[in-house]
């Protein structure tokens, strides 16, 4: 967390109760982009990392290609060492300022996560909530979806990620060892398809 970084918020309320639901859905989803530009607003990260009055906004975006999915394993160089070995199938990060809207902190996202020549299209597919934990009731996941279309795709910062494509059979031998969202993600597309 950089010191002073504001990153984008909205009311809690404006989305879901407290609780809200567990997992990925699709209810409010053709507003949600609206709802994020007339109630959303940037606060201090390390004012909001503990209220759960506010939901972090996180662009999530999963990369496929046909139906294999970009599997990442974060390492032992990663900042956050809840993270350690821990298997990804999501790009994401929070909003800041420059960002503009959830599209342009994606695409944000995309160029510093991924090594490519391309720009996929963004889909977005779904809304995800987990509030099981303390980092997951502060946040929620704005979930895309993305098709390489056979295009090389390799991960940016090597000593943090390692990463290919791999089939469903092999996302779901680690998927007891994914962070929690990619978890609920896979599960989720895997059921929608």
């Amino acid at each position: 967390m950089t010191a002073g970084e504001q990153v984008l918020v909205i009311p809690r309320r404006s989305i879901m109760g407290d609780p809200g639901w567990h997992g990925v859905t699709s209810d409010g989803l053709s507003t949600f982009e609206a709802l994020v530009h007339r109630v959303g607003e940037f606060r201090p990260r390390a004012e909001v990392e503990t209220d759960r009055t506010w939901k972090q906004v996180i662009p999530y975006l999963v990369l496929r290609d046909g139906p294999r999915y970009f599997l990442m394993r974060r390492t032992q160089a990663g900042t956050d060492a809840r993270l350690h070995d821990r298997w990804t199938i999501g790009v994401g990060g929070h909003l800041n300022p420059g960002d503009g809207d959830l599209a342009g902190g994606l695409r944000r996202e995309w160029g510093e996560e991924v090594a490519a020549d391309f720009e996929p299209a963004f889909t977005l597919v779904g809304l995800l909530n987990d509030d099981t934990g303390e980092v997951g009731s502060v946040h929620l996941g704005a979930v895309y979806v993305a098709d390489a279309a056979g295009r090389a795709v390799a991960i940016r910062e090597t000593d943090k990620l390692a990463g290919a494509f791999a089939g469903v059979a092999e996302v779901a031998a680690v998927v007891d060892r994914m962070e929690s969202w990619s978890a609920l993600v896979f599960e989720h597309l895997e059921r929608a398809s």
